[in-house]
């Protein structure tokens, strides 16, 4: 790894920032969002929303990394559902696995009657998250360290007790990533990902946003998201060892209540590592870094496109029309297509 084709002497950090989707990129920029999605005849569709200002909570160091952090689960969430309704819209899905034609479950239809529809499908994602953050908190935050518990008769040193469960978090995270790569959408998402960030490196060194400049970078980003994960579990670390090794229950109700913290600190960590090039920081990246390596995979040039196509999406003069629909690879809205006005 040359770390100095990561860390780019002459590049200008900036906010922009996204995250892949199903065909796609979805890419946020100052006041702006844009998804940008490869439908199935080749073209690109694309949808472009505003960015809600920033409250004073975002000015707060450590909360607004809490804020960040949450906030991006929410948008990301709703952005993956609105792929697939792309997708969907546009046949992007064959008879087996298009679920369109199916009756809706009791829940939520009890829902759509109690609160109209497009309530309901907004109850519907928060749900979704709320889940899915449970979930991810059950998995790789608690169970660990409900699993390492039996080892506490052999081991009573309480530091290494809690280094065993980072590591047991880590490897569980790890195999976790390793195995649904194996999977081909999953694949695709990692390729978009990468496309996601060689644009984004093309776009802070200045240079046009063509495939075959993008091309030239490599697909790790010291502002990646996954590298926020690696700093969530070292940082963990260090924090839930400061506590000792109480009983399991104790355990398991301090690693919810430091949850924000460790979130809000991994969050400055991030930021720091995006708009430094210092030795410290490199080392510390390190890890984060080696982890894209599973997590990002090399785009092809239709790909770059479409990463290309989100940025320039959000890269328009202040007070530009939102758009909906068919794009040409600079993001000018060829035909309007609006996706699920029913929600």
């Amino acid at each position: 790894m040359d770390l100095s084709k990561i860390f780019l002497k002459n590049a200008c950090p900036t906010s922009m920032g996204g995250q892949a989707v199903m065909e796609g990129v979805m890419m946020r920029g100052e006041s702006r969002m844009a998804v940008a999605i490869r439908i199935p005849d080749g073209r690109i569709h694309i949808k472009t929303e505003p960015i809600k200002k920033p409250g004073p909570l975002t000015k707060i160091p450590i909360l607004r990394g809490v804020v960040a952090f949450l906030s991006s689960i929410v948008i990301g969430m709703r952005t993956l559902l609105y792929s697939a309704d792309v997708m969907e819209h546009y046949g992007g899905f064959d008879e087996e696995g298009d679920d369109s034609s199916k009756e809706p479950g009791k829940f939520e239809t009890w829902l759509t009657e109690k609160f109209g529809e497009k309530a309901a499908w907004n109850i519907a994602m928060y749900l979704a998250v709320v889940f899915a953050i449970a979930m991810t908190v059950g998995i790789f935050i608690l169970l660990p360290t409900a699993v390492v518990s039996f080892l506490g008769k052999f081991i009573e040193s309480p530091w290494i007790m809690n280094l065993i469960e980072g590591v047991f978090r880590l490897v569980l995270f790890v195999g976790y990533i390793l195995l649904i790569s194996r999977m081909e959408d999953i694949r695709r998402v990692f390729q978009y990902h990468g496309a996601e960030h060689e644009t984004i490196h093309c776009f802070e060194n200045g240079l046009e946003l063509t495939p075959e400049n993008a091309d030239q970078f490599y697909t790790l980003h010291p502002r990646c998201g996954t590298s926020f994960l690696i700093f969530v579990f070292v940082i963990s670390l260090i924090l839930f060892s400061m506590l000792g090794w109480p009983n399991l229950l104790m355990r398991l109700l301090s690693r919810i209540i430091l949850l924000p913290l460790v979130a809000g600190i991994s969050y400055e960590v991030l930021k720091w590592a995006g708009r430094s090039d210092n030795m410290a920081v490199k080392i510390l990246s390190l890890p984060g870094l080696y982890m894209q390596k599973l997590t990002t995979k090399k785009p092809s040039k239709n790909q770059l496109e479409v990463a290309i196509a989100s940025v320039k999406a959000v890269m328009v003069p202040e007070g530009a029309a939102y758009i909906e629909g068919i794009c040409d690879k600079d993001a000018n809205l060829l035909e309007e297509v609006h996706i699920g006005e029913e929600k």
